[in-house]
């Protein structure tokens, strides 16, 4: 019986879980990645939505979009520490999530590389996200590629404008999450 060899990480690497750009944009091209998505909230004593957070972002051609929380899972890592990992990255380390208690989430999107096939695109990947609904009790500093965060209300997170601002169809992904906690009336 034969068994195969697998690499071993960069000694002393911090991240063995990460692809250098050329391997990413090989699997990027041959399967699906996992991310998990966060739509930021914050709620009231009785866990009623009262706010949503939204992320400004540039693209590196220059655009600017809103966006939510979002990042890939690595090898190796649980769905709950990549979700607060990319919480916190893009929030701050004073965000304080709380993590739902079960890592089932609201809605699994499946972003596809053409249009048409989803509502939800991605011209780089075939990708399949697990979203969020997670509630924030701190203060949220946007860090790396964020510009800001603005939190709205969840009438203003739904609107036509908003939704006409976020790429690859997560104005639609917006609104599940909205719905999935009874935010819109």
């Amino acid at each position: 019986m034969s068994s195969v060899q697998t690499p071993d990480p960069t000694p002393g690497d911090p991240n063995p879980g990460w692809l250098s750009e050329e391997e990413l944009f090989t699997v990027r091209q041959r399967m699906p990645i996992l991310y998990v998505e966060a739509v930021p909230v914050r709620t009231d004593g009785m866990g009623v939505v009262t706010e949503v957070g939204v992320l400004l972002r540039a693209s590196e051609e220059g655009s600017i979009s809103r966006m939510l929380v979002s990042g890939r899972v690595m090898y190796g890592e649980s769905l709950r520490t990549a979700l607060f990992r990319h919480l916190e990255k893009d929030l701050g380390p004073m965000a304080f999530p709380q993590l739902p208690p079960s890592p089932v989430p609201f809605q699994v999107a499946e972003y596809f590389p053409l249009p048409g096939s989803s509502v939800y695109t991605d011209a780089r990947q075939h990708a399949v996200s697990l979203a969020y609904v997670v509630p924030v009790t701190g203060t949220c500093d946007p860090r790396q590629d964020a510009l800001e965060l603005t939190w709205l209300t969840p009438h203003q997170a739904a609107s036509d404008d908003v939704a006409g601002e976020m790429e690859g169809g997560r104005g639609a992904l917006l609104r599940s999450a909205l719905a999935s906690v009874g935010a819109l009336h």
